[in-house]
């Protein structure tokens, strides 16, 4: 069955087609383009200079905007010729590339504020241009501020007053050190291993060191039970769902901020879902399969381990969109083995899911379902290269020009390290996932089918504990917040500083942090995302002291801790991390 015909249906996976020449094709294609379908790109510019030629009227509105900034430069440039002046645009609060001093001197002043200039005005350019359709705005927009960035004078040496003061400083020892950092990272890309210094954070003993053992594997996860680390847990454990598009040990990094050792020291029993890192073997697994194999296999364990005992569900990302999905059948089906849920930066309405919706239309997506027919995978460079175009100023060119033109390493840690531990995802998932919920937004929309019957999230009733992050680029805040018209239940709802990894690994005692919260009720009147940030209560530091009370709250009673690997049918099969956490 192609996998561009196959129903929303939550069934036994099916064997793909033979790989066709087509198929082929296109997978020598993305060698080139990066996993993006060049159709999908030619299209969106073919619309945009086809609109734009055929109006005078936005023609005439951007001759007049370059007349105006030509003027503007000109007598900025007059004026920064003669003695320093104030600037004619500044930068975007995000752009630090000219913050510093130096930029503020002839001829560099001048050659920043053009760049700017120019920058603004293609802004003008590739908006607003009456008929191109949103999709195609956004794209055009994204792929001129992608062009214009490889542009920029920072990334020049004989532009970028910094690095020439600083080759000046070092009689050139800089660019040596640039040269050496550029042939060592080619080594390493060309070795398959990981970004120098990654080797300093081992799982296992560096990194996702809390205690614990592996207490049920399948073929697709491991259930981790850590040790308890007080007397008495609240009787209701924890189940962490991360999304299988990262290792788990995001949530169990440095001892210092993991998420998983907080838990434990709070009194609460805490399981962790670590997935196989899949390759062509897994390539017939499905949506249903991670649901089956991933969330209701781990809570099997989880409520035979710790017998009639409801659950706190938390998934992360991917990992809570598949949890609710969990949750939603269950509560159509009077399954009551959940006492919360628990979602961090996890989208359940996928219609406003922010930039990476760039690299997500029907063409797009038939692209790559041809790669991964192909290999029966999608690789984890191609993800990571389409999440680095997203802030392609910090995570390409300013790592470029610090690490070959600075000669700079950038320092590595625990995050950093996690981040570069990349895993895959099967064909059949990975194409079903990007049909059903980005491009179908079946979800939200009550379509998706679990057991051949549709599930809604209006069947979730447990108390939900939503975490977003200001400056997520993978799940925008304001589609997080989706969830809280999207079910009757109450949401206590919390906006943290930080973007999609770092505002969840967000420990107590860093004071540059803060978040909002507020808890809406099942009765309370719609609130749309901006008046809730104005309303909302602001607090210092780190959110986990408050979902840690949230979850106490709605917790009965304490026992006795509950050891890993003692329950009966239940033993020990490894101490954790576990084994499929340690596969590239």
């Amino acid at each position: 069955m192609d996998t561009t015909t196959r129903t929303n249906i939550d069934g036994p996976a099916a064997s793909p087609p033979a790989t066709s020449t087509d198929q082929r094709l296109h997978a020598m294609a993305s060698l080139f383009t990066g996993g993006l379908s060049p159709t999908a790109v030619q299209q969106a510019w073919w619309d945009w200079a086809q609109h734009l030629l055929l109006s005078p009227d936005k023609q005439a509105e951007l001759a007049g905007k370059a007349l105006r900034k030509w003027q503007r430069f000109g007598g900025y440039w007059e004026q920064a010729c003669r003695a320093p002046c104030e600037p004619c645009i500044e930068p975007l609060p995000q752009d630090k590339r000219f913050r510093g001093e130096a930029w503020q001197r002839w001829p560099f002043n001048v050659l920043y504020q053009g760049f700017l200039l120019q920058q603004q005005w293609w802004h003008a350019a590739t908006t607003g241009v009456p008929g191109v359709s949103r999709h195609h705005e956004a794209m055009v927009n994204f792929g001129a501020r992608q062009i214009l960035d490889v542009f920029s004078p920072s990334n020049f040496l004989a532009t970028n007053p910094e690095l020439l003061e600083q080759t000046r400083r070092e009689g050139g020892a800089n660019l040596a050190r640039g040269a050496s950092n550029l042939l060592e990272d080619w080594r390493r890309r060309q070795a398959g291993e990981g970004p120098a210094g990654v080797e300093a954070y081992r799982v296992g003993r560096d990194v996702a060191v809390t205690p614990g053992k592996v207490v049920y594997r399948n073929r697709l996860i491991e259930l981790i039970q850590y040790a308890p680390a007080t007397q008495e847990v609240h009787v209701e454990p924890v189940l962490i769902v991360p999304a299988w598009i990262m290792k788990y040990y995001i949530l169990d990094l440095s001892p210092e901020n993991s998420l998983v050792r907080y838990l434990v020291a709070q009194g609460h029993t805490v399981f962790v879902v670590s997935w196989k890192n899949p390759g062509s073997e897994e390539r017939d697994l499905g949506m249903a399969d991670y649901r089956r194999l991933g969330v209701m296999a781990a809570l099997d364990a989880v409520t035979a381990i710790c017998p009639q005992q409801r659950v706190h569900g938390v998934g992360y990302c991917l990992g809570g969109t598949l949890l609710s999905i969990a949750a939603a059948a269950m509560g159509r089906d009077g399954d009551t083995r959940l006492a919360s849920l628990t979602l961090l930066a996890a989208q359940t309405d996928f219609s406003e899911a922010g930039e990476l919706m760039l690299f997500i239309d029907e063409d797009q997506v038939r692209f790559i379902e041809d790669l991964m027919a192909v290999r029966g995978y999608l690789d984890t460079r191609q993800m990571a290269g389409a999440f680095q175009l997203l802030r392609s100023q910090d995570l390409i060119w300013s790592r470029m020009v610090r690490s070959y033109l600075a000669g700079e390493r950038p320092p590595m840690f625990d995050l950093m390290a996690w981040n570069a531990d990349g895993t895959r995802m099967p064909a059949r998932m990975h194409s079903e996932y990007l049909r059903w919920l980005f491009l179908d937004n079946d979800l939200a929309g009550g379509r998706y089918r679990v057991d051949e019957r549709p599930v809604s999230l209006t069947d979730i009733e447990i108390p939900v504990f939503a975490v977003s992050t200001l400056k997520d680029h993978v799940a925008p805040w304001r589609s997080v917040y989706k969830v809280q018209w999207l079910t009757p239940a109450d949401v206590t709802f919390v906006l943290s500083s930080g973007g999609h990894n770092a505002g969840i690994v967000n420990p107590p005692g860093d004071s540059r942090r803060y978040h909002q919260i507020s808890t809406i009720q099942a009765e309370d009147p719609f609130m749309d995302p901006d008046g809730w940030q104005v309303t909302a209560a602001h607090h210092d530091g780190s959110w986990w002291p408050c979902w840690q009370g949230w979850l106490a709250d709605h917790s009965t009673q304490r026992v006795h801790a509950r050891e890993p690997g003692v329950t009966r049918g239940y033993p020990a099969l490894d101490e954790a991390p576990g084994r499929y956490v340690l596969e590239k």
